[in-house]
């Protein structure tokens, strides 16, 4: 969510095209058309079963702007270090095992997705990236980085194998004891399909992303 589980919670708490070109509001550029996941009623959520203490998970744009769409989300969270990491979250409220959010904000263009809210705020993928280039953040000295990129459809979605471009992500901006990185899976059809948190022992916890709309 961060953004899901903040933009998966706020998108989790991680999108009708039109011809004109996009800008990002601050010094990047995101460019490309408007994307039908971006629209007003579009709704995300993840697996049905519990992982890592997070269950419950749904999301949905309350209202699209001048490129910008606005997530409300919600999510039980269980795991004291996932819920450590979220409460840094200005856009997202903790009350008790509940994490809601209103108002955190995503740019999603048929190039790639930004994410307008939070410390990270800033270029969370852009699909024609290489391995290697990397996006600066909000919070000086964080940047996310491509790591991979498929050349054939070996990441399972649903029922059927997709290409991904694969994006880490430190946690330093969100002080999160626990939680040592976050990686972020995407695909220019389906958007942001998967977000994985790496604890500090190694071990992983993955989560899928889906969408009711996806990109032509």
């Amino acid at each position: 969510m961060k953004s899901i589980v903040a933009i998966s919670l706020a998108s989790m708490l991680v999108f009708s095209f039109s011809a004109c070109d996009l800008t990002d509001i601050g010094t990047t550029k995101l460019g490309g058309e408007e994307s039908v996941m971006s629209k007003e009623g579009v709704e995300l959520w993840s697996s049905s079963a519990v992982v890592a203490g997070v269950s419950d998970f749904s999301g949905v744009v309350t209202s699209y702007e001048d490129g910008i769409s606005v997530y409300e989300g919600r999510a039980v969270v269980k795991n004291s270090y996932l819920k450590q990491l979220f409460s840094n979250i200005p856009e997202v409220k903790v009350v008790g095992d509940t994490l809601k959010t209103d108002n955190f904000q995503v740019k999603q263009t048929t190039n790639g997705m930004e994410l307008l809210s939070g410390p990270t705020a800033g270029i969370l993928v852009k699909y024609d990236s290489k391995v290697g280039d990397k996006y600066k953040t909000d919070t000086k000295g964080i940047e996310r980085k491509v790591v991979s990129k498929s050349t054939d459809n070996d990441f399972p979605y649903a029922f059927f194998n997709i290409k991904v471009i694969e994006v880490e992500e430190p946690t330093v901006a969100l002080k999160s004891g626990g939680v040592s990185k976050i990686t972020y899976w995407a695909n220019h059809r389906f958007g942001l399909v998967g977000i994985q948190f790496t604890f500090d022992d190694g071990t992983t916890a993955k989560f899928p992303v889906y969408c009711t709309e996806e990109n032509q």
